[in-house]
Parts: structure tokens; sequence; C-alpha cells
């Protein structure tokens, strides 16, 4: 069984990001790179959530970004998703945002999926966050996902 990849919304966005600072085109290169030679290897999801913060968004590439979510399974937000939320903001886990990063983060973990691919280096793949995160999903008894970008998940050694 392939391991499950829950794609966040920055992950779709990027992808299609045309701007020209070297930061956006090289996040946009490394996640186009992973996408195209790598993401078969993973079992990919997303969320109603993604959905609707990329339908809902001003983005010159919302169109396109959404399209791409859309050839997804997207995971339903339920009531126990929400209870998770209040714990993290609780716990300052993350920002006060029920609709942001702490969603995604929930989403993932009570879905067990095996990695949560962002581009949100500031709360979520961010290592100095990872043992808080670690220790409120135990406490919660949830699963606790890789939290990575599509970089750090491109796999060199199997792919020459």
């Amino acid at each position: 069984m392939s391991e499950i990849v829950y794609i966040e919304t920055s992950v779709f966005s990027f992808y299609h990001d045309r701007r020209r600072s070297p930061a956006v085109v090289a996040m946009r290169d490394w996640t186009r790179r992973w996408w195209d030679d790598f993401s078969q290897r993973y079992e990919l999801v997303t969320s109603t959530a993604v959905l609707a913060e990329l339908d809902g968004s001003s983005l010159p590439h919302r169109k396109n970004a959404l399209q791409m979510a859309l050839e997804l399974p997207a995971i339903p937000v339920g009531s126990e998703i929400e209870e998770i939320i209040e714990v993290y903001i609780k716990h300052h886990l993350m920002p006060n945002d029920p609709l942001g990063d702490p969603l995604h983060l929930a989403l993932a973990s009570f879905n067990k999926s095996d990695f949560l691919l962002t581009w949100n280096c500031q709360h979520l793949a961010n290592a100095n966050k990872f043992n808080h995160i670690r220790r409120i999903n135990t406490l919660l008894d949830l699963h606790i996902p890789i939290l990575t970008t599509p970089l750090e998940l491109m796999d060199e050694e199997e792919d020459r």
C-alpha cells in the first residue's frame, strides 16, 4: 500500500504561481518536479477545505490550481476535526484561524496521512514546532504525519 500524502493549498498554488522572485521560482520548480517525477509513488489526497480555499482565492492562477486539486480525492471536514482544531488553538500550537493551518494539520492527522505536504514553513513544515505538534497529537491519540515540503519529499537516490 502506498503512503498517503495530504496536499495542502500552498502546493497547488505554487505549482501554478507565475511570480518571478527567485524564492517563488525555486518553490514552483521544486513543486513541479515533485509532482511530475515523484508524486506517482504516493496516494495523494486533499480536502474540501483546500478546494474551498482555492475556490475563494483571488490569485490569478486560482482556476488552474483548483482544477489540479479537483483531480484528487477530497477529505471532508467533520465535527471531530473542529474539536481537534479547538485543542490546537487552545494549546497555542497554531494561530487562531480555524480555517487555516490547524485545519490542515487536523485533517492530515485524523485521517492518518503519512505526510502533510506544504510550503507553509512557518506553522507546519517547521522543525522548531514539530515537538509541540507531536506532544499535542499524542495527547489526542492522533497520528503524527511528517510535515514536509515537496523539496524534502524528493528521493534523489531512487530517481537515479
